[in-house]
């Protein structure tokens, strides 16, 4: 019994260092000085921004337990009033923070309309083949497609819009399969991005890109998003927010 005790206490003290041991932070797929490029390419678009988690390993460097968004969320909770266009500010995070992702907030200049991948892909094919402005679009992890469009703004009679919870709130967005219309009160990853398990967030069409109108694509979108749930394993689908805004 003592010499089982005994493996078992050696046994605990091994795993209990593994739980300790830090993972290596991931390698970008870029450099510093594109990675700055980027990020200063979209503050001169207009559009804020402020920095964020990065993966260490699988963990997020938030060492929070069960972060429900790993390296996906801001580091500060006054990211809404932190996020800029500054260049000065930008540069001096970028070199200080050379591991953080950074999120952009929406609602201000910019809103994103986000959408599965497959969906996202097929209706940017359908876009361009049409000869629609299509802005910057970038596809994050293996399964979003992000399209940035113009804000809808504050129009003067405010009952006419909602503030983006009403839709999802960023760290329920994983309950809300279809489309999400990030806009006030929201932020989404800005490419270039790292994720956990050696996923990225990155441009397919880049800032230099002008904000469309989000209703030229809105159609469009949801169209896909249709037909994305029509083929996608129903048993895996809520019927109740996949391609939002679709009626219910």
């Amino acid at each position: 019994m003592g010499a089982d005790f005994g493996r078992s206490r050696g046994t605990e003290s091994k795993f209990s260092q593994w739980l300790r041991r830090r993972p290596k932070p991931q390698q970008r797929a870029v450099d510093d000085t594109a990675r700055e490029a980027l990020l200063l390419a979209v503050a001169e678009a207009g559009m804020p921004i402020a920095p964020a988690a990065h993966p260490i390993g699988y963990r997020c460097s938030c060492e929070r337990i069960g972060c429900p968004t790993p390296a996906r969320h801001p580091v500060s909770f006054a990211w809404q009033t932190q996020s800029t266009t500054d260049r000065a500010q930008i540069e001096r995070w970028a070199r200080s923070q050379p591991q953080a992702n950074f999120i952009t907030a929406t609602g201000m200049i910019h809103d994103v309309l986000d959408v599965p991948l497959t969906a996202g892909s097929q209706a940017l094919e359908r876009l361009l083949a049409a000869d629609v402005d299509v802005g910057p679009v970038a596809v994050s992890g293996e399964d979003r497609m992000l399209f940035f469009t113009a804000t809808r703004g504050t129009p003067e009679d405010e009952d006419e819009w909602w503030p983006c919870e009403l839709d999802c709130h960023p760290e329920t967005m994983d309950e809300h399969p279809g489309l999400r219309w990030h806009c006030r009160g929201s932020y989404v990853l800005l490419p270039p991005a790292l994720l956990p398990g050696e996923l990225d967030v990155h441009w397919v069409r880049g800032p230099e890109n002008p904000l469309p109108d989000p209703l030229t694509l809105l159609e469009t979108l949801t169209d896909a998003c249709a037909q994305y749930a029509d083929t996608a394993d129903q048993s895996d689908l809520d019927h109740g927010s996949v391609a939002w805004p679709l009626s219910r």
